[in-house]
């Protein structure tokens, strides 16, 4: 592993990929990362600067609110404001850490911001496309308020499946909280959200 040191945090969320094809990590970004990013996310917002979701990938893409809610607004690494880059920076270590101990084969990802509405939610899928299986590992880091509550929804619920029985994986979106699956294996959904839900999410993709 050339002179690569480990990273106790990385390690974690890789055994549990391993194990389960996702991982729950409360504390990859600092609390003081996750306010910035949910400041910079409502200024962009509040400026009108998101779009309403769609379906399919960009070459077929359609927006169908009864599949999915939430508005959304992609990060360009080229013109991110601080909060951002560190964001991206923290992102880009994790994927050479991944590259160097797991042989991946990381070469791209794709991020955006999320606000989920009261009231929306995003029906149960896989996140890949018929003709572009790319995307690796999926990706979500929540910026809600630290007092988020289970009787406000928003839960990600994962399908997994152990010897032919399905079994769901209820995460609540609390603030600061990342969690990473397997994009081609496991399906997911949002359930519908009682307050305003927030968060960045995104995918690795191989070449």
């Amino acid at each position: 592993m050339d002179d690569l040191k480990l990273n106790p945090g990385y390690e974690q969320i890789i055994d549990a990929l391993m194990a389960d094809k996702y991982a729950i990590a409360d504390s990859f970004f600092s609390s003081s990362e996750i306010d910035a990013l949910q400041v910079s996310l409502r200024r962009k917002y509040e400026s009108d600067g998101f779009k309403k979701s769609a379906i399919g990938n960009q070459a077929n893409e359609k927006v169908v609110d009864a599949v999915r809610g939430d508005y959304i607004l992609w990060l360009d690494e080229e013109s991110a404001d601080e909060a951002e880059k560190q964001f991206l920076s923290k992102i880009n270590d994790f994927v050479q850490y991944l590259n160097r101990t797991c042989y991946l084969g990381i070469k791209d990802k794709e991020f955006h911001y999320a606000v989920y509405p009261e009231g929306t939610f995003y029906k149960r899928h896989l996140d890949t496309f018929q003709n572009d299986s790319r995307r690796k590992l999926s990706m979500v880091c929540y910026l809600n308020d630290e007092d988020w509550q289970p009787e406000f929804g928003g839960e990600l619920t994962i399908y997994l499946k152990d010897n032919g029985r399905e079994t769901e994986k209820n995460i609540y979106p609390l603030k600061g909280r990342m969690v990473i699956f397997e994009s081609q294996l496991l399906e997911h959904e949002v359930k519908p959200v009682k307050q305003q839900r927030l968060s960045i999410t995104g995918w690795l993709k191989s070449r």
